[in-house]
């Protein structure tokens, strides 16, 4: 199977809402007047886009209209797609070697398996992973990755539940420029309700990194759980006052309607989707390409 049929199937459910509505959007008017755009901005905030995003996408779509002289509600249909693609552009993360992945996230959003799947992917690619059982506060979480991590066939370096974050990314790092790793994926404590003591725990990893492994490009992204739709957006604005993030992986996109979370975390906190997640596969999980990705929900 295609990416582009991939993820098309993935997002079935998406299509089958937004792309329902926007058709019937289309039947129902033969002009583009207030009543289309008022209409319009309903099936997207129903879509999870959010109401601030939502308002500057409709408001691009009229400026459009007027200077491109487009008065047919399906050219402005295609028109709203081409500004869809716009908003989630962004230039491809470039993964150097070596390099630290910290994946960061609440509990529940697909954390573990989005690392045994990325590790399981970048195997494929040719380059040589260590695992970092680097959440230690959480009950099982190193079994659990360790699970994912036998899947992808990668390493994986764990210490006991309740041990120092950053003494387990030390033995990480030691691991993997031991094995001449390309790229150390470590996974790390979400705690929302303790914002203080998180940013404590990324400094003091980020530290360990810094004088461990220089010569490592070190980058994080978030996990977000598309099901969650704007609680998800919350969850990036929190961690990103914590965290200096690269981008987001995006899970369980296959079990919601609401794939418009995408285009409202990309707009208004500027952050790029760069891996989504569509089943529970070890190779479901896919680099995000905004053409892509809305032309399948289209």
């Amino acid at each position: 199977m295609g990416l582009f049929d991939k993820i098309k199937q993935g997002m079935r459910r998406t299509r089958e809402m937004f792309s329902g509505r926007m058709s019937e959007l289309v039947e129902n008017y033969k002009a583009l007047d207030d009543d289309f755009f008022e209409d319009l901005s309903d099936i997207l905030i129903m879509a999870d886009v959010g109401m601030k995003t939502t308002e500057l996408a409709v408001n691009r779509l009229r400026e459009k209209c007027r200077e491109e002289k487009i008065g047919d509600p399906e050219a402005a249909r295609t028109a709203l797609k081409e500004i869809l693609k716009d908003i989630l552009w962004a230039e491809p993360m470039e993964l150097s070697s070596p390099m630290v992945l910290l994946i960061i996230g609440v509990n529940g959003v697909g954390k573990t398996t989005s690392i045994g799947k990325l590790a399981s992917r970048m195997k494929a690619m040719g380059r040589r992973v260590v695992i970092c059982a680097a959440d230690t506060f959480r009950a099982a979480a190193a079994e659990q990755l360790t699970i994912w991590a036998e899947r992808a066939e990668c390493p994986i370096i764990k210490q006991h539940e309740g041990a120092d974050p950053a003494a387990v990314v030390y033995d990480g790092i030691q691991a993997a420029r031991a094995r001449h790793a390309d790229v150390l994926l470590v996974d790390t404590a979400g705690r929302l309700h303790n914002k203080a003591h998180l940013m404590e725990e990324l400094k003091k990893i980020s530290r360990v990194i810094e004088r461990e492994y220089p010569e490592a490009a070190v980058k994080a992204l978030l996990v977000i759980d598309a099901t969650t739709g704007q609680n998800g957006l919350n969850q990036a604005q929190v961690f990103g006052e914590v965290a200096n993030l690269d981008g987001i992986i995006l899970t369980k996109l296959d079990g919601t309607a609401k794939g418009g979370i995408a285009v409202a975390i990309r707009s208004e906190l500027g952050l790029p989707v760069r891996y989504i997640g569509l089943g529970e596969q070890l190779d479901d999980m896919q680099p995000f390409d905004a053409k892509e990705f809305v032309e399948a929900i289209f």
